[in-house]
């Protein structure tokens, strides 16, 4: 595929959105596209804590506990990434809000069929299809967000939003208890994924009225459209305050295109910002293991070595919560002290804590409910520090790959340690052997330590600056130090 370029054009619209106080327009935005971390953590927790009882005599499913927690997560990761990547291609190229709309149906049709599953390979078809349609979220939905959220709020924000899919974690997790202690074996756990649907509706109904993003449309040649959609915005946020803005004094010229091809992508990425790409693939990889190793497999750790295998759903939600904690208290400070020492730091002490965990593990120290509080602990650092995994990847490669970025990191990261990790550490606590467990524990600390040093050496300074000046856009035709797009005064738009 090759450029298509349209036209140049010279536009305010980034400064006049990075000025913009936080309005009523804003909260829309964070609760159209911020809900759908928590249908992700609704869907995933379900799976994993509904392991056991999906898999017993009667369910409708002739199916193992650990095919569902092995095979099963990582058919659903590996959907989650293919999609990131095919939806992150068509985000960069026909838009933010056209995609977001789609993924969000993909997610709802292979949710609804997941739940009329009758056979295992029915079963496992519809977790990759439902896979598929969250990977594209997450490409569409960080693009999106991070494109229409002022600079000063950006990193708290996107944090605070990735987090919340704890909160479908720890309601998916107290859900499970209900569908497998009150209902029939076979009825349950098919409500539970028909709750995740009901809610997808509701999200995509509010969705309905987010716009495209200002930034896509005027590099697109949709110059006009821009305009006048930031021209509403403004007009929304003075009704509301009652104050005027101030007219910003920067522009930037771009040179519009109507596509961008892989080629100038694969250079921009691999030879414009090698180190920037060395750290996302880092903080990706680290974080992707962890997680969904325990997401997929923490069921299955109670149940091996401390033979709880009824109502393990209140021993997840606690760890949901510390999970949800982490990015909700710590998300401020990565816009105040700023973004490496907070990366690193969350990455570092996560795997310090957890290599701590696996310590008193090995020692036969820990009960079901102590290991529980050393993970929510644990997590509540890592939480945080993964969830920025997305806001770096997000906010600092140029705006015309960002969409494709986000999916290529995701995809790349979550590959190597989202499927790697569920089979890896389904197969080592499968054995009952503790120090196979340890391992698996000892793995992903390592990988979290790894990054963390990463982020020291790589990191970007990223906070409180606007994206065009974190990354310039391919198609800008100023140049100003350090290869940031440099500050203009101009008179149009």
């Amino acid at each position: 595929m090759s450029d298509v370029q349209t036209g140049t054009v010279t536009t305010k619209v980034p400064s006049r959105l990075d000025r913009l106080p936080w309005s009523r327009w804003h909260w829309m935005i964070v609760i159209g596209l911020g809900t759908v971390w928590i249908l992700d953590g609704l869907e995933v927790t379900i799976v994993g804590n509904l392991s056991g009882q999906i898999s017993k005599p009667g369910s409708g499913l002739d199916i193992t506990q650990s095919q569902i927690s092995g095979f099963g997560a990582a058919i659903y990761v590996l959907g989650a990434c293919l999609g990131a990547l095919f939806f992150g291609w068509l985000t960069d190229r026909f838009g933010r809000k056209k995609l977001f709309m789609i993924t969000l149906g993909t997610y709802l049709v292979a949710t609804a069929m997941t739940a009329l599953s009758f056979a295992p390979w029915w079963f496992f078809l519809f977790r990759f299809l439902t896979g598929f349609g969250i990977g594209g979220e997450y490409a569409a939905i960080n693009s999106a967000i991070d494109e229409l959220i002022p600079s000063r709020h950006r990193g708290m924000i996107d944090i605070v939003i990735n987090g919340t899919y704890w909160a479908g974690a720890a309601a998916g997790a107290l859900l499970t208890v209900p569908a497998t202690n009150d209902l029939p074996v076979n009825v349950g756990w098919r409500l539970c994924f028909g709750l995740g649907v009901v809610l997808g509706v509701v999200v995509l109904l509010v969705r309905r009225n987010v716009p495209e993003s200002p930034r896509w449309l005027f590099i697109h040649g949709r110059e006009r459209d821009a305009e006048e959609l930031v021209d509403g915005i403004e007009q929304e946020v003075e009704q509301e305050t009652g104050a005027q803005l101030a007219e910003p004094d920067r522009s930037i010229t771009i040179r519009q295109r109507k596509t961008i091809g892989f080629i100038t992508i694969a250079r921009t990425m691999f030879t414009l910002y090698p180190r920037r790409t060395i750290l996302g693939f880092s903080l990706f990889i680290g974080q992707a293991f962890l997680y969904n190793a325990i997401t997929f497999g923490y069921a299955q750790i109670l149940a091996t070595f401390f033979h709880v295998k009824t109502n393990p759903g209140y021993y997840f939600a606690v760890i949901a919560v510390g999970n949800l904690l982490g990015p909700l208290l710590l998300a401020r400070l990565f816009d105040t002290i700023g973004r490496k020492p907070m990366i690193a730091g969350t990455y570092l002490l996560s795997g310090l804590l957890l290599l701590g965990t696996a310590y008193l593990f090995d020692r036969g120290s820990l009960t079901a409910t102590t290991m529980t509080a050393c993970w929510c602990v644990v997590l509540f650092f890592a939480s945080a520090g993964a969830s920025a995994a997305y806001l770096t990847v997000s906010e600092v490669f140029p705006m015309e790959t960002r969409a494709l970025a986000i999916a290529f990191f995701y995809a790349i990261g979550t590959g190597a340690g989202g499927i790697a990790g569920p089979l890896l550490f389904s197969s080592l606590v499968s054995t009952g052997k503790v120090a196979d467990t340890v391992v698996a524990f000892s793995i992903g600390a390592a990988l979290m330590i790894l990054a963390g040093i990463v982020e020291i050496f790589l990191g970007v300074k990223a906070e409180r600056r606007s994206l065009e000046d974190i990354a310039q856009p391919l198609t800008a035709t100023d140049t100003g130090p350090a290869g940031q797009a440099a500050p203009q005064v101009r008179t149009a738009g």
